[in-house]
C-alpha cells in the first residue's frame, strides 16, 4: 500500500492533488516498493528562482539514508519533466 504524507498546507485540495500526483510519479520513476516511503512537501522559499514556494521530496528506502530532492517551484506547478530532471540531477545515486 502506498503511503502518503501531507503537511498542513496539504489540506488545500489543489496542493493535496499535486502531492499525490508527484508521490505516485516518484514511486513509479524510482520503482519503489511498498516498504519505501515518499513525502512531498511545499515550503517557503526566498530564492529568486522559486517565487515564494519550493517543493521538497524525501525518499525513504528501506536500508538506505533518506534522500532529498528539491524543485524550485510551488508543488502545483511542478511538471513530470521538472521532477524527472530533479531526480536525474540529484547529487546522490538516487536513481539506482
Amino acid at each position: 500500500m502506498a503511503r502518503f504524507f501531507f503537511n498542513r498546507r496539504g489540506q488545500d485540495p489543489e496542493t493535496a492533488d499535486a502531492s499525490r500526483r508527484l508521490t505516485a510519479l516518484v514511486r513509479e520513476v524510482l520503482a519503489l516498493t511498498e516498504d519505501d516511503g515518499v513525502t512531498v512537501s511545499e515550503i517557503a522559499c526566498s530564492h529568486p528562482e522559486c517565487g515564494d514556494a519550493e517543493t521538497v521530496v524525501l525518499i525513504m528506502r528501506l536500508g538506505r539514508k533518506t534522500e532529498a530532492v528539491k524543485v524550485l517551484k510551488a508543488m502545483r506547478l511542478v511538471t513530470e519533466d521538472d521532477l524527472r530532471r530533479a531526480l536525474v540531477d540529484a547529487p546522490s545515486d538516487i536513481l539506482s
